[in-house]
């Protein structure tokens, strides 16, 4: 049978004048993904289905929020559990204190645990806290790096015109959004990534002013950019010399790139560590963690940071048996999702190079992106303005969608390997990357 979407086209112009982009964010939206979004109905493994009845293997999964893939049983086994004994109290409960205590074994500097609902809330109340602690108002954040939507950091994460940035030495502070309070920006310093020396003189131009320094493992905002030989060892020897937080945004690469995350990869030691997405398999956890000295702020408001529904009792069912499923067998799905990724990889590699495309494949672990351009590699956000196509990357994965494979359609974003995916999904991937690229060349 023919691909059709028929379904989701009808149910896209019923949410014309009720929804905003037909969703609740931008990024599910027609600027996106074309004319009109795929409407998803269900999902089990690595499989995702639409409401036209079309099945994909997905490699969105969910902006990486489900490592174990969609409906693993033992996750449905544990909401459903949950439920059944009530959603949700607002009080302490013994699964909370579970959950933190898995994380605790897991990542190397998590002393005590906070858990909130989104990245974002989690990073708002790091900020808050490092502000608290050290006396000081400013923070140092990268270009191109997406730490949510709050207004303090809300400032050079999108994709821009090069004209519009300034020089490296002096970057211009482009505000993401409208709206922003019109202070808020004035205590947030921007220095471009994997460049230490940069960095070295905005710390050296702000003495005695910087409260922390915010940054991701990798950078996950334009595509997957790996860190420098030693930078983020760098960046972390400068912050502790200078009296400096060093917050570390694991919302992305947490409980995927390793159990303790870009900090054990890496062999960092942060002051903080937020997390998100992928803590609880689907559903809304975040997490902050750190050093016990810088933590204990948090006690009795001295730094504020409440929330009813902060350690979500579902949540903490969910997130608890995410946390013994990753780590089961010694750790065995983080090598599946390594092995399978550079398998997958591996192969997009060699089959853009015979069909001739200028591509790079990037990848840390099982996040990857494919980045049409004629550079070996993006190394940060200018790179990935100037040399990055957008648009062919856009075409190609919307091509994807009539051979059965799913991904984000936004070069800014990424891909991402799980527990559910298989060799036959890669194989599966690749046969129809060919497809796609063949029909593509007949019709130019």
């Amino acid at each position: 049978m023919a691909f059709s979407t028929e379904k989701s086209r009808r149910l896209y112009e019923r949410t014309l004048g009720v929804l905003i982009e037909a969703s609740s964010s931008s990024s599910r939206g027609p600027a996106n993904f074309g004319k009109y979004p795929i409407f998803m109905e269900r999902g089990r493994g690595s499989r995702i289905y639409d409401v036209d009845g079309n099945e994909y293997i997905d490699w969105m999964m969910a902006f990486g929020a489900l490592p174990l893939g969609h409906a693993h049983p033992e996750i449905v086994q544990a909401i459903a559990e949950a439920a059944a004994s009530g959603a949700h109290f607002a009080t302490a409960t013994p699964v909370e204190l579970e959950v933190a205590e898995l994380i605790q074994k897991m990542v190397p500097n998590a002393e005590r645990v906070r858990f909130a609902n989104t990245g974002t809330e989690a990073m708002m109340a790091a900020i808050r806290l490092a502000r608290g602690v050290t006396g000081r108002s400013k923070i140092l954040k990268f270009e191109g790096h997406y730490h949510g939507w709050h207004d303090d950091l809300l400032v050079s994460s999108n994709v821009m015109p090069v004209s519009a940035l300034g020089l490296r030495t002096d970057p211009v502070k482009i505000p993401d959004s409208s709206g922003l309070n019109r202070t808020a920006l004035e205590d947030t310093i921007v220095v471009p990534w994997n460049d230490l020396d940069l960095l070295q003189r905005a710390v050296a131009n702000h003495p005695g002013q910087i409260a922390a320094i915010v940054t991701e493992g990798v950078m996950a905002n334009m595509g997957v950019v790996p860190p420098a030989e030693g930078y983020l060892q760098g960046l972390q020897k400068l912050a502790r010399a200078n009296g400096i937080l060093f917050i570390l945004d694991e919302t992305v690469t947490g409980f995927r790139i390793a159990p303790g995350g870009c900090q054990e990869h890496y062999k960092l030691s942060p002051d903080l560590v937020t997390f998100g997405k992928a803590l609880g398999c689907g559903l809304p956890v975040a997490a902050l963690v750190g050093r016990a000295e810088v933590m204990d702020a948090l006690q009795w408001g001295g730094v504020l940071h409440y929330g009813t529904h902060n350690g979500s009792r579902i949540g903490m069912h969910a997130a608890r048996a995410n946390l013994r499923v990753l780590t089961r067998e010694n750790n065995a799905s983080f090598r599946h999702t390594w092995r399978t990724a550079e398998r997958l990889c591996v192969g997009y590699r060699e089959l853009f190079k015979k069909k001739g495309r200028a591509v790079v494949v990037q990848n840390v672990g099982p996040m990857f992106q494919i980045m049409f351009t004629d550079r070996p590699a993006i190394r940060d956000y200018r790179d990935f303005c100037q040399h990055v196509d957008r648009a062919a990357f856009q075409k190609f994965v919307l091509s994807l969608f009539p051979f059965g494979v799913y991904a984000s359609p936004s070069a800014a974003l990424h891909s991402i390997v799980t527990l559910a995916h298989t060799d036959e999904d890669v194989d599966l991937t690749l046969e129809a990357a060919e497809e796609a690229l063949n029909k593509a060349n007949s019709l130019l």
